[in-house]
């Protein structure tokens, strides 16, 4: 267990676990959202925990979108070995994206047969952030300039690598980024 000063210890105490969790830098996937057009959120850390995960904001509207495409294709070739891919929706680049979540489901569903997790619309950049994009930029320090940035975060909850819009989802550096993770075992 890591060291923390005193102060770290009584905010712990005071907030309970989670913030010592936080403290440890464990903390990025102790967030909640709710499915694409859903109701009861998902909790990212107890859900997907010790899996293999690229983190994309997508946008149905895009000259990008396409990217579904091996989205879907990577998803599928390596969930057996524990890996997602998680769709952030977001319209915060010039509106790309449809207002109604429904109609982004039926979108992503019948045009390129997303199967991957999707979850509610929500803002990437700026102050507007959810605080999920906030630690990924954080951690990063790179925010998405456009649609349909990736992070790649490892089995610890980590993230391990950053892709830009125009980099695709089967591109070799992302395939070898997603197999390196993969090799690394789940944290105990």
């Amino acid at each position: 267990m890591p060291r923390f000063p005193a102060r770290t210890l009584a905010i712990a105490a005071l907030c309970g676990l989670s913030a010592l969790v936080m403290a440890a830098g464990g903390g990025l996937l102790d967030r909640s959202y709710r499915p694409l057009a859903g109701k009861a959120p998902v909790h990212l850390g107890k859900t997907y925990g010790g899996q293999v995960l690229l983190v994309v904001n997508t946008a149905s509207k895009c000259g990008l979108t396409p990217q579904f495409e091996a989205l879907e294709a990577t998803h599928a070739r390596y969930k057996p070995r524990g890996f997602a891919v998680l769709g952030f929706p977001s319209g915060d680049f010039m509106g790309q994206e449809y207002a109604d979540e429904k109609q982004i489901q039926e979108f992503c569903t019948l045009t390129y047969g997303v199967k991957f997790p999707m979850f509610q619309k929500v803002h990437v950049t700026g102050d507007e952030a959810t605080p999920f994009y906030k630690a990924l930029t954080a951690s990063t320090g790179e925010a998405p300039k456009w649609n349909f940035h990736k992070y790649l975060i490892g089995r610890d909850g980590k993230v391990v690598a950053s892709f830009g819009s125009r980099t695709k989802p089967d591109a070799p550096e992302v395939i070898a980024a997603i197999e390196a993770a993969l090799r690394k075992p789940a944290p105990k």
